[in-house]
């Protein structure tokens, strides 16, 4: 019998996304830093779940979600609370599951829906669709034919890994997956763990990029591209969706890293490693970390360029003496 082959064909067009990716992340000082700053990585953790599970529905905040995975008291619907905490301990193990396994990417969703799915971490007994709001999308195969397809589409990820480039497989596992629609519930948060799981073990820092949250800025397309790769029949305008937008999200990164070089003083590069993106902070917990006694210190050499630069603003700018006021990194 011949070996399952994914329909798509690999273009100059994407070849030009993989090498423009590739010079991106050779530029990146950022990602040498996120090693040394746990919270960073943190953060951009966070902004890959609160994407992931917007994507699927999920109405809790940035913050909140922040909040769940700091273990603080949230206040909403409790299988959506489940969802952050669930995605917290998935996203946790990206970088070390072995993402050419079927076993792994069981256990996985085992632990993407616990306590939420009767069917958690195994393969659907029953027909679904794959929808968009109240819009079926497609009718997803036939539940008998689910452990036989899963099983082609990682052989051929074992087959296909030496030869077809990471940012390439990543992205036709995820359309692949996305048509077959495995499990019943929670196959659109999988599709996307197990891309940047792929990638992470291609580079180590995808486990720390949200590409998820350019996905969520461009969800209409993201349905669009599937629709059009079902419509087409191969993965082509998928594998491009996605090079595109991770693209995009490592341009950000670089622009950042290369401004952060070119102009910051040593003393707000500190004030900025010290805080995480949109979290408000009072002066005095801010020279904490820094391990700063003089607020005229703080002031001058830390607060004030930062804030001029409109790298930090503060909660109430109309009342910058507030005793209420807190700042936060944007």
């Amino acid at each position: 019998m011949d070996r399952y082959q994914p329909p798509f064909e690999i273009t100059n067009e994407m070849l030009l996304y993989v090498s423009s990716i590739s010079e991106k992340l050779g530029q990146m000082s950022v990602m040498a830093g996120m090693v040394s700053k746990p919270h960073l990585r943190k953060n951009n953790r966070i902004k890959s779940i609160h994407s992931s599970l917007k994507i699927e529905a999920n109405s809790l905040s940035l913050g909140q979600v922040r909040d769940v995975i700091n273990g603080r008291l949230v206040l909403g619907e409790q299988r959506e609370i489940q969802e952050v905490k669930n995605a917290y301990d998935a996203y946790e193990q990206v970088g070390e599951v072995n993402p050419f396994d079927i076993d792994e990417l069981k256990r996985l969703h085992g632990v993407m829906t616990k306590y939420l799915e009767h069917e958690s971490g195994v393969f659907r007994l029953g027909e679904e669709g794959v929808f968009n709001g109240d819009q079926c999308i497609f009718m997803a195969p036939p539940a008998k034919l689910v452990p036989q397809l899963m099983t082609d589409l990682f052989d051929w990820m074992n087959a296909a890994k030496e030869k077809v480039h990471p940012l390439i497989l990543a992205s036709i596992f995820h359309y692949e997956f996305v048509f077959i629609h495995p499990f019943t519930d929670g196959n659109g948060r999988m599709a996307r763990l197990w891309h940047t799981a792929i990638l992470s073990q291609w580079k180590p820092a995808f486990a720390y990029i949200p590409i998820e949250s350019q996905i969520e800025k461009f969800q209409q397309e993201y349905y669009d591209a599937i629709s059009k790769c079902h419509v087409e029949g191969s993965s082509n305008s998928f594998i491009l969706f996605m090079l595109e937008r991770i693209d995009e999200i490592l341009e950000t990164f670089v622009t950042q890293s290369g401004e952060y070089e070119g102009y910051l003083s040593e003393y707000v590069k500190r004030l900025l490693d010290v805080m995480e993106y949109d979290v408000p902070y009072t002066a005095n917990g801010i020279m904490e970390k820094l391990g700063l006694k003089s607020k005229e210190t703080f002031r001058k050499h830390y607060m004030h360029p930062a804030l001029k630069l409109n790298l930090v603003q503060m909660t109430i700018p109309e009342k910058p003496n507030s005793k209420n006021q807190r700042y936060i990194r944007k």
